[in-house]
């Protein structure tokens, strides 16, 4: 069975973020898909330090010292869908999405495309502007790494300040719904010949 994580990349464990995260995976697990989402809040993720010694070792994990990164690595590598979701900080990702972005997609370069025709989407809470700036961010790890990004039926923004106002937000929600149906389907399409 092919699986999809979701990694929420945000301070608050169960906050806005991760309510659309659960949404879109519910939606993808209902389609017969494994489904996990990890949550980064309180973990010590540090950003990356170009140190290349991803590119010397070719080993599939990041040199740094361990901060939880190359467990999070490893779940990529085995999964045939991504989701990354992040709350908008001035109008970007936050510093765990930024940290988790960057190093994998040094790692997986660094080891000749780990992520390579994997699906991948972004998902954003915001409580009002810069959303598509952040959601543009995160789609910039997929694109760069030649991964495959299912669209939903708009961008994969939901609205919220206080955790759970996402849920009011019933076009936010409907488009997590989207994206994990077009996530399934897109999953079955490309592993329909194995």
């Amino acid at each position: 069975m092919h699986k999809v994580t979701a990694f929420n990349c945000s301070a608050r464990k169960d906050g806005n973020t991760a309510i659309l995260l659960k949404t879109a995976l519910a939606e993808i697990k209902a389609a017969g898909f494994d489904t996990e989402l990890v949550q980064l809040a309180g973990k010590p993720l540090r950003g990356c330090t170009g140190c290349m010694g991803c590119f010397r070792n070719k080993d599939r994990k990041c040199t740094l010292p361990d901060d939880g990164f190359n467990g999070y690595a490893e779940k990529m590598w085995s999964s045939a869908g991504i989701l990354i979701g992040s709350p908008t900080y001035f109008a970007d990702v936050s510093a765990e999405a930024k940290a988790l972005v960057d190093r994998a997609g040094f790692v997986s370069m660094a080891n000749g495309g780990l992520l390579r025709r994997k699906a991948g989407a972004a998902v954003i809470a915001v409580r009002r502007g810069g959303a598509v700036h952040a959601f543009d961010s995160i789609n910039h790890l997929f694109t760069i790494s030649q991964m495959v990004i299912p669209g939903s039926n708009y961008w994969n923004v939901g609205i919220g300040r206080a955790p759970g106002d996402v849920e009011g937000d019933l076009e936010g929600m409907t488009t997590m719904k989207v994206l994990g149906e077009n996530m399934a389907w897109l999953l079955s399409k490309l592993h329909s010949g194995e």
